[in-house]
């Protein structure tokens, strides 16, 4: 009766590289945009720094199109940012569907993910890049 409610893990799904775990990400779970989702995505490249010290990036998000490029940013208090070809979360902060692409989705990256899926947990974290100042949001 304890365990009734508790969510079944499978075995973790280990890939060779980030390209395949991408793909696996496109090719077999949902990640649908809900505010505050993490959602995988692949780094393209780097864009430099804006103007208020945060590093700007090119990603592709995972989706069942093979993904879509947006350019997002690391927050400007993170002291640490994801290279070229990591697999990061980008944590969406806002959606505005009534507002044409690229302008409809706010967010950032929130951490490198490893090539590692659970299936009933999600990805597994190989380094934050939230800084530690900042307070996870909490529901009641």
């Amino acid at each position: 009766m304890f365990g009734l409610f508790k969510k079944k893990v499978g075995e973790p799904i280990e890939f060779g590289s980030t390209e395949d775990a991408f793909g696996y990400a496109c090719r077999n779970l949902e990640n649908r945009m809900l505010l505050e989702a993490v959602i995988p995505a692949l780094v393209e490249e780097r864009r430099g720094t804006g103007p208020e010290g945060e590093q700007l990036f090119l990603v592709r998000l995972a989706n069942r199109e093979g993904g879509r490029l947006v350019e997002v940013c690391t927050l400007k208090e993170s002291f640490r940012s994801p290279g070229v070809g990591d697999l990061v979360g980008f944590r969406v902060v806002k959606i505005e569907p009534e507002l044409p692409e690229p302008f409809d989705l706010l967010g950032f990256i929130a951490c490198r993910l490893q090539p590692v899926y659970v299936p009933g947990r999600g990805w597994r974290i190989a380094e934050s890049f939230v800084p530690d100042n900042i307070k996870p949001t909490l529901r009641m």
